[in-house]
């Protein structure tokens, strides 16, 4: 299981393979998403505690629309196998509660986000500058 705590600097989220300013997308605090590059409260689209993404800047219980437990991401709060959106396996991020290659979505390398299963460049869909739980991008 892999293990994202909180970080001390923002993580940028860059569209496409630059890291150009003018490509940001998201800027990550390690507890929120941000829409753009700045970390304005009014900015906030999703707050994580680890467990729990949330709509908006609070950690309400009625605000929880995900639940991550290291390896699948659920609907909702609950965990059934019947919610399973998502399956992370710390390289790719599969469709449904399986691994089965034809249902790769996303492959992960640490510092950028490409579609499908292959990690060509011209694959790359975002480039990350720091640590985020790549589970997040099944979300923005």
């Amino acid at each position: 299981m892999l293990l994202y705590g909180l970080i001390a600097s923002a993580t940028n989220i860059y569209k496409g393979r630059y890291a150009y300013s003018s490509e940001i997308l998201y800027n990550w605090d390690g507890q929120h998403l941000y829409q753009g590059r700045y970390n304005y409260s009014s900015n906030i689209l999703y707050t994580w505690d680890g467990k729990h993404l949330y709509k908006g800047r609070n950690a309400y219980s009625s605000e929880i629309l995900y639940t991550w437990d290291g390896q699948h991401l659920y609907k909702g709060r609950n965990t059934y196998p019947s919610e399973i959106l998502y399956t992370f396996d710390g390289q790719y991020i599969y469709k449904g509660k399986y691994t089965y290659s034809s249902d790769i979505l996303f492959t992960w390398d640490g510092q950028y986000l490409y579609s499908g299963r292959q990690a060509y460049s011209s694959n790359i869909l975002y480039t990350v500058d720091g640590s985020i739980p790549p589970i997040l991008f099944t979300i923005i």
